[in-house]
């Protein structure tokens, strides 16, 4: 398959009154043409610090991509461009959905008018023409009364019609990358699988690359060709949706599928949850940054961070429990066909 986007050696830093957080650490991972990519972790694990980069949206100070990162596009880095190379890119060749539609939208123009404004700005149309497409948009994200609809303000729309709406936006000028930061965030359940149900199906009518960034695992099951979980800043494990599934090697991977609320199991059972929290990235520990939180967790896993152990083409893990001198340790059973 074709590459489209190459991430290498992506460091990413905020400098704080309490130091420097080293938010993303060495992260390198690459995306195929019409592909969805999933980036599962918990919050504050730098997935959406990694979206952000891609798109150069990390605000300096107090944000700083490092020097020695690489965010290949096109056979150019992103990462050194100057501004108004990038602001051709942005919303024209790579578009983002952000976390909350509310805040995202413009409140003081109408939703037709912000999805015509990438339109004229990006492929040169005229309003009459950008604001035609804009209506042509909401009707391929499945809004109803789009001749109506877009003549109304955020305000007027519901959550997930706001959302609805950003995908529109950002899909107006037919990417080559979606990015998704959490699209289903703050609405119900029923809407979200409608919204993802709504990504896959444009994916497959536009043929976009998407990168999907989400705390769930459940969210992506469905829609993903390959996951790659983060924590700490770190990919820890990363495979086709199936490996990630049915044969996950990594302790917290197993800890996430645990946390995915599942329909076999009887309504008594209590909802798992990962004890303790994550390391403090001011000063981020020298061995596997899971350890402190793994009851798996021997005294190597402290002291070093275990190297990459490749099991197939597509799946990787770091854990040092593939280490051939290390315990053997089955998955919990319950996890066989998690998904």
């Amino acid at each position: 398959m074709e590459k489209i986007l190459e991430v290498k050696n992506l460091k990413v830093s905020y400098h704080t009154y309490a130091g420097e957080v080293q938010s993303v650490r060495g992260v390198d991972f690459y995306l195929n043409k019409g592909e969805t990519l999933a980036v599962v972790g918990e919050s504050g694990c730098g997935k959406s610090v990694t979206a952000k980069s891609i798109m150069r949206l990390i605000q300096t100070p107090p944000g700083e991509i490092k020097k020695g990162s690489e965010i290949i596009f096109n056979g150019k880095n992103l990462v050194d461009l100057p501004e108004k190379e990038l602001r051709n890119i942005r919303g024209a060749e790579i578009s983002m959905i952000f976390q909350d539609p509310m805040t995202s939208l413009n409140p003081t123009m109408t939703v037709g008018k912000q999805i015509a404004e990438s339109l004229i700005i990006h492929r040169g149309m005229n309003k009459h023409e950008a604001m035609g497409e804009a209506i042509k948009m909401l009707k391929l994200v499945n809004i109803p009364n789009a001749e109506k609809r877009a003549k109304q303000y955020p305000h007027e729309f519901s959550g997930g019609m706001r959302q609805r709406a950003m995908i529109a936006i950002a899909l107006a000028c037919n990417p080559k990358i979606l990015i998704a930061d959490e699209p289903t965030t703050a609405l119900d359940v029923t809407i979200q699988a409608q919204i993802m149900e709504l990504i896959a199906d444009l994916q497959a009518k536009l043929g976009t690359a998407v990168i999907l960034i989400t705390h769930d695992l459940g969210v992506v099951a469905d829609v993903a060709h390959r996951i790659q979980v983060m924590y700490a800043g770190q990919i820890i494990e990363r495979g086709t949706t199936d490996e990630i599934f049915y044969k996950p090697q990594h302790p917290y991977t197993w800890a996430l599928l645990q946390s995915v609320p599942r329909l076999d199991t009887g309504h008594k059972k209590e909802l798992y949850s990962i004890k303790g929290t994550p390391p403090d990235l001011i000063k981020p520990p020298v061995g596997c940054p899971f350890a402190s939180r793994c009851e798996y967790a021997m005294p190597i896993c402290r002291e070093a961070m275990p190297e990459v152990t490749k099991l197939s083409d597509s799946h990787e893990v770091s854990c040092w429990l593939k280490h051939s001198l290390a315990p053997k340790v089955e998955m919990p059973k319950e996890l066989g066909g998690a998904k």
